[in-house]
Formats: structure tokens, sequence, C-alpha cells
């Protein structure tokens, strides 16, 4: 059943000259699926520079997509009262705190209980937005802030500043192991050869760039508190790349997260490493100009208490070591 359309009028970023149209808008347009696109640029709902065009056409940078996207929805979603922690609200936006466990958005295995249930129910206009306004995702074990459109002229600048990059987004994590210094991870993103439901680093053009950069907060005996910084915003991205380069989030089995105890831990920390069963990250901090108002907008908001015990724990923990 189709439930919705609208236009989104975007520049293609010179970073994509030379690649074909549909792998060019797959990047710009991440809700889609790469196939799901080459289908409307077939159907005409794609235009490049207000003229129909092919999948395959390679693209110069500069040209201007015009995209209508049919939203098409098997079920209704249904409102659903779920408690948000809304910590920025005007007619244009929504800023929030996502709690670790809440989907971002129903898919296999999870046709409610979700963010965009909970945002149907908190404004009954969302309905008319795709995706009742969200532009962008959380993994559900992560908690942290999150931003919300609630008009499409919301919607489309916040989508554009995203893929420009224009969006500051920065997160923290507890990885194992100590890490002498901060850095950056360059490394192309994409789906896992093997798993179909894991991401890993993987050459272009199957997988797309990709960068993190993260700076050491506090090291402990055998963990590193850091806080992350996206230029980009892949599925997993953080994930990925600091178990590339071999410091995996505490508590993240999926990509290599496992318990690893100091030698002679205090018996709270042991407990508490234990456990902590989800990946150590939240994303604490969006700051970003105001679609409309051209305003900044800045968020922060704290780590929730379980991130909180487990970095308690373990600076306790280096500290009993010390003395």
């Amino acid at each position: 059943m189709e439930n919705s359309s609208e236009v989104q009028t975007l520049p293609i970023p010179d970073s994509a000259a030379g690649l074909r149209l549909d792998q060019a808008v797959a990047r710009m347009f991440p809700d889609y699926s790469r196939s799901r696109l080459a289908e409307w640029i077939r159907a005409g709902d794609l235009l490049l520079d207000g003229a129909r065009a092919l999948p395959r056409q390679t693209v110069d940078g500069g040209e201007i997509v015009s995209l209508r996207a049919r939203q098409e929805q098997e079920v209704p979603m249904k409102p659903e009262e779920i408690a948000l922690d809304v910590r920025y609200e005007d007619a244009d936006l929504l800023v929030i705190n996502k709690p670790a466990g809440l989907v971002v958005h129903p898919g296999a295995g999870q046709s409610a209980g979700t963010l965009q249930n909970a945002l149907l129910h908190f404004d009954a206009r969302l309905a008319e937005i795709p995706r009742a306004g969200i532009v962008h995702r959380l993994d559900k074990d992560t908690s942290g802030v999150m931003v919300v459109a609630r008009s499409l002229r919301a919607r489309t600048k916040l989508v554009g500043a995203l893929q420009e990059r224009d969006v500051h987004r920065q997160y923290v994590a507890v990885v194992l192991g100590p890490m002498i210094a901060g850095g950056s991870v360059d490394a192309p993103i994409g789906r896992h050869p093997r798993d179909r439901l894991k991401q890993a680093v993987v050459d272009e053009p199957a997988g797309r760039p990709a960068l993190t950069h993260y700076r050491v907060r506090e090291r402990f005996r055998a963990h590193t508190l850091i806080e992350c910084r996206l230029e980009t915003g892949r599925t997993h991205q953080i994930r990925v790349h600091m178990a590339h380069a071999k410091h995996p989030l505490v508590g993240d089995a999926q990509y290599g997260g496992g318990l690893k105890l100091p030698k002679g831990a205090t018996d709270e920390l042991i407990e508490t490493l234990r456990g902590f069963k989800r990946q150590a990250l939240h994303a604490e901090k969006l700051e970003f100009a105001h679609p409309v108002s051209g305003e900044l907008v800045s968020v922060s908001v704290e780590a929730p208490e379980d991130f909180a015990a487990l970095v308690r724990a373990l600076r306790d923990d280096a500290g009993s070591a010390a003395r």
C-alpha cells in the first residue's frame, strides 16, 4: 500500500564524480536500497537535472537530483504510547535521548515497540513524513541523542546536511585494550561477505567511504574510554572501525568485544563487565544548523547509568591497582 511521497532535491557531491548514477544516489539517500533507487530512476521518479536518466550513466558531480520517494508500507504503522525523553522541540524538529534497547524503526522480526511507533503517538502529524521524520539511526543497544524532522522542509535540509557532513556527531565508547593515543580510521564499510547480519571493512565499490576520528579520554588497565566523531554515517560504523583497529567495544559480541579482565580485577569490575550485555556506546552530542532558521542547535545528553557504572568500576579498579 502506498501511503506517502515527497520530493527531495540535492546536488550530487563532487566526491561521487565518476560513479554510476545508481551508485551515487545510493550514497546520497541511505534510507533506500540501491535496487529501489534504480527502480525509481527507470520509472522517472528520480530525475537528473530535471530529465530522465539511466541507472548506469556516469555522473560528474554537481548535477541536481530530484527524487520523488514513494513510501510503500505493507502494514500501516500504529502509534504506541512509549515514553520519549525530548531534549529540544520546535515546529520543525525534535531532538530526543534514545535509551538503549529501543529499536529505531520496524524491520524483520520487529513490527512494534519502536521509536517510530512512539513518534507517531507523540505527534500524529509525523505520519505525513517518511519514516515519521527519522533521518538517521542508532543501533538498538546504542543510547543517545537523535534528531527527528517534523516537517518535509526540515527533513530535506537535514538529509542534505548529513550527506554533506555538516552535522557534528560525537560519541563516547569503552573499548578493549589500553590505547596509547587517538587517531582516525579511514576504511570503507559494506555488507560482510559471509555474514549478512554484519558490516565489515571491504574495498570499494562494495564498501562505501567511512571515516571515524577518535581520541583518548581516559585509560584504564585493560580498557580505554574514547570519544569518537563521525564524518560519515555507515551502519555500525564505530563498532566496525574500532574492531578493525583491534580495539572492539566492550560488550559487542557481534564484533569481538568479549570479556577481558585485568589481572587482580576488583570484584565490582568483574561483576560489572560480566553483566554488561550491550555495546558500550553512547551518542552524547549533536550539533547542526537549524534547517529552517539557520541557528546553531547543540544538544548533549549524559550517558545512562549502566555506561556510567562501567566507567566508575574501571576507574576504581585502576585506582585500587595503583595503591
